[in-house]
């Protein structure tokens, strides 16, 4: 267990790093709906059609976010991360898979925070997300062939 004040979790804390998990959500919505609308070529029709699935997913996750932030006593963040764009469908696979690679790091370091301050149906809401998300890291890695990245744990 930590010790020092620095690293030892609080509502604060889990409030502050919750809302940059929500601007992670934004930006995947974001990403997701240009992407799904912007590739092109019959290779892309199918991941096309899987990323809109992604985009209303994601949507639901910031709205799981949104709910857990404000019963903390925040105020959830309205300010999405940056979107990269490409017009490559390559680039913007790629963007994706480090995206979700990024976000289920921190979704898995939200997890032991949430339950090292005993609120265990916020980090049983975060498992629930983290299966999406690695759902769509496969789905992405699938579609570069390439084996999914192991995403670790942000510290």
């Amino acid at each position: 267990m930590p010790t020092s004040k620095e690293t030892k979790a609080t509502r604060q804390k889990l409030i502050d790093a919750l809302n940059e998990d929500l601007s992670r959500e934004y930006q995947a919505i974001i990403s997701y709906v240009n992407y799904s609308q912007v590739l092109k070529g019959a290779a892309y029709m199918n991941i096309a059609d899987e990323l809109a699935i992604h985009a209303k997913e994601e949507l639901d996750h910031a709205l799981l976010i949104s709910n857990h932030v404000d019963y903390l006593g925040g105020m959830p963040s309205v300010t999405p991360k940056p979107v990269k764009t490409s017009e490559k469908a390559q680039d913007m696979l790629r963007f994706d898979l480090e995206n979700e690679k990024d976000t289920i790091r921190h979704y898995r370091r939200r997890v032991k925070q949430a339950d090292e301050l005993n609120e265990f149906a916020i980090a049983e809401s975060l498992r629930g997300i983290l299966v999406q998300e690695q759902d769509h890291l496969i789905a992405l890695a699938t579609a570069l062939g390439v084996d999914p990245p192991n995403p670790g744990i942000a510290d």
